[in-house]
C-alpha cells in the first residue's frame, strides 16, 4: 500500500504503487487534519515547485511586509522643473494609478514640466531574472523598480502597421509605434523587451512616455518624456505615493492569475523590507527563507528553496511534506487560491513539470509534485478528491 502517515510517525518505506498508472516521477500529500498526513507518495523527494512556489512567496511576504502593507513610488521636483520618479517596486503602477498621481500633481499647482526622468536605484542586479526566458510573452517581461502597467505594452495594429493603444485607460504613446513594427495586424499584449533590450533603459523610457501623456491630459504641460537618471541631490521631495491596493489584494492577483511580474516584485520588496535597498535577488531568497523559518521552522524550511518569488526558476525545490506545512500556515488566507471543482488551488506549470497544491473540497490540504513528461495532475486529483475529499474536516 501507499504510504501512511499518522501524525509525526513515517513509514521508512513509500509505496506509489497504487498511483503507477499516473506518477512516473513525482508523489503527492493529502492531510489527514492540520496536525498529520493521511496518505503520501514519496514527501519527502525534492521536486521543481514552478507556480504553486507563489504560495509560499504570499505566505513569507505576510510575514515581513503584512497584508495591509502599499508600495509605494517617490516624486521629486528640481529647481528646472524636471519631475523625478523613483519605483520601490510596485507592480500595481498602472494606467489608472498614474491618473491619479496625475491629478494629484496638477492639485498642487504644478502647470509646466521640462521633463521627466525615471530613478531605477533601488533595484541591483548582477544577474538576469532567475528563470525568466527571452520570449516575447508577458510572462517573461522583466522586473524593474519602476514599472508601469507591468512592463507590458497594450496595442492595436491596423495593416499598415501603425499602432494604437488597445486601452482606453491608457494613451497612445510613441514607445507602441516603435514596438509595432514587424506585427501582422491585430491586437496584442507585448513584453517591453519583446525584440531584445536593456530592461532597464526601455521600461525607464514607456513610464516616462506614460506618465507624460497622462499630466498632458491632466492639465500639466510636459515638454519632453526621458529615460534613466538618478534623482539629484537638490531636487525636492513633492509626496510619496502609496498604492490603492494593499499586498493582501496584491497577492489575490498574482495566485489568481499567477503573473510571474507581480510576484517576483513582492519577493524583491520583502528583501529591500529586511535588508535595506537596492533589492537584489539574493536579499530577496534570504529574506524568504529567514520568513519561512520562522513561520515553519528550520527543519521545514531546509526542505525548501525558492531563488524567485514566481517559481520561474528550475533551481526552486521543494518536497511535498514541506508544500503541506506551508498550505497549513496559509490556510487563513485559502480563500486567495482560486477555485476548482470544489478545491481550491495553486497550478505550477514549465516544461515536464505539473504540479497542484491546495485544499480539497472538505479542507483537507494536498499537494502534488509531478515532474515529468505526462501530464496526470486532473486525473491524479480526481482520484484523490474520490478517495479523501468526501468527510468535510472541521
Amino acid at each position: 500500500m501507499f504510504l501512511l502517515l499518522i501524525g509525526d510517525r513515517q513509514s521508512a518505506l513509500t509505496d506509489c504503487r497504487p498511483f503507477a498508472d499516473l506518477i512516473d516521477r513525482g508523489g503527492f500529500v493529502v492531510a489527514h487534519s492540520e496536525d498529520g498526513i493521511l496518505a503520501a507518495c514519496n514527501p519527502e523527494q525534492s521536486f521543481v515547485p514552478a507556480s504553486i512556489a507563489k504560495i509560499a512567496t504570499a505566505l513569507a511576504a505576510f510575514n515581513i511586509l503584512g497584508k495591509d502593507y502599499r508600495f509605494q513610488t517617490e516624486f521629486f521636483l528640481d529647481e528646472l522643473n524636471n519631475l523625478f520618479i523613483r519605483g520601490h517596486g510596485d507592480p500595481f503602477l498602472i494606467s489608472e494609478e498614474v491618473d491619479m498621481i496625475a491629478s494629484r500633481i496638477h492639485a498642487l499647482g504644478l502647470t509646466e514640466i521640462r521633463a521627466v526622468y525615471i530613478d531605477d536605484s533601488l533595484y541591483r542586479f548582477l544577474e538576469n531574472d532567475p528563470g525568466r526566458g527571452t520570449s516575447d510573452n508577458p510572462y517573461d517581461v522583466p522586473v524593474t523598480a519602476t514599472a508601469v502597467n507591468f512592463n507590458t505594452v497594450s496595442i492595436v495594429v491596423d495593416d499598415k502597421e501603425h499602432a494604437a493603444s488597445a486601452e482606453p485607460q491608457t494613451p497612445t504613446l510613441p514607445i507602441m509605434q516603435d514596438m509595432a513594427r514587424g506585427l501582422a495586424p491585430g491586437q496584442y499584449r507585448l513584453n517591453i523587451c519583446r525584440d531584445g533590450c536593456d530592461p532597464a533603459s526601455r521600461s525607464a523610457r514607456y513610464t516616462a512616455e506614460l506618465f507624460s501623456a497622462i499630466l498632458r491630459a491632466r492639465g500639466v504641460d510636459v515638454a519632453a518624456a526621458y529615460g534613466l537618471r538618478p534623482v539629484p541631490v537638490e531636487a525636492r521631495l513633492l509626496f510619496t505615493h502609496f498604492n490603492a491596493r494593499t499586498l493582501k489584494d496584491v497577492v489575490y492577483s498574482f495566485l489568481q492569475y499567477s503573473n510571474n511580474f507581480v510576484a517576483n516584485q513582492v519577493f524583491l520588496a520583502c528583501g529591500g523590507q529586511l535588508s535595506g535597498y537596492p533589492a537584489d535577488w539574493k536579499r530577496a531568497e534570504r529574506a524568504v527563507e529567514s520568513a519561512l523559518t520562522q513561520i515553519l521552522g528550520p527543519d521545514i524550511t531546509a526542505r525548501v528553496k525558492m531563488v524567485d518569488g514566481a517559481g520561474l526558476s528550475r533551481r526552486n525545490r521543494i518536497t511535498a511534506d514541506a508544500m503541506l506545512h506551508v498550505l497549513n500556515a496559509f490556510r487563513p488566507y485559502a480563500h486567495l487560491l482560486q477555485e476548482k471543482k470544489g478545491a481550491r488551488l495553486k497550478s505550477g506549470t514549465l516544461k515536464d513539470v505539473y504540479n497542484y497544491a491546495g485544499y480539497l473540497a472538505n479542507g483537507r490540504s494536498f499537494v502534488i509534485l509531478l515532474n515529468q513528461q505526462r501530464n496526470t495532475r486532473n486525473s491524479l486529483l480526481t482520484r484523490l478528491e474520490a478517495m479523501y475529499g468526501s468527510k468535510r474536516e472541521h
